[in-house]
């Protein structure tokens, strides 16, 4: 079982930027197609990014096209999201996940496993 742990949120002023990490481990990180949610007090959890096993393949939320970027190295074992011009829309619990795929999909029931978040707060 493959183990996610995220880090790089904090606190940050609208417009701002972050980068957050998600490290993997226990399983072969080039096998699984990874990808980025979050989740706001009281709504449901929602996909920001995908990425597929080798890189070559990224899909995007219409929310935050052009100001997210999804990467991963694989000899890392490790995807990132970089994210600017933040918003305080933004602010919420970030979780990445892995699915034993091919493909990106946006629903959380087709994710294998789950990192346990890291908090984005965007101050206006």
């Amino acid at each position: 079982q493959v183990q996610l742990v995220e880090s790089g949120g904090g606190l940050v002023q609208a417009g701002g930027s972050l980068r957050l990490s998600c490290l993997a481990s226990g399983r072969t990180f080039s096998i699984y197609a990874m990808a980025w949610f979050r989740q706001a007090p009281g709504k449901e959890r929602e996909f920001l990014a995908g990425i597929t096993r080798s890189g070559g393949r990224t899909s995007y939320a219409d929310s935050v096209k052009g100001r997210f970027t999804i990467s991963r190295d694989n000899a890392k074992n490790t995807v990132y999201l970089q994210m600017n011009s933040l918003k305080p829309e933004d602010t919420a619990v970030y979780y990445c996940a892995a699915r034993r795929g091919a493909t990106v999909v946006v629903t959380t029931g087709d994710y294998d496993y789950w990192g346990q978040g890291t908090q984005v707060t965007v101050s206006s």
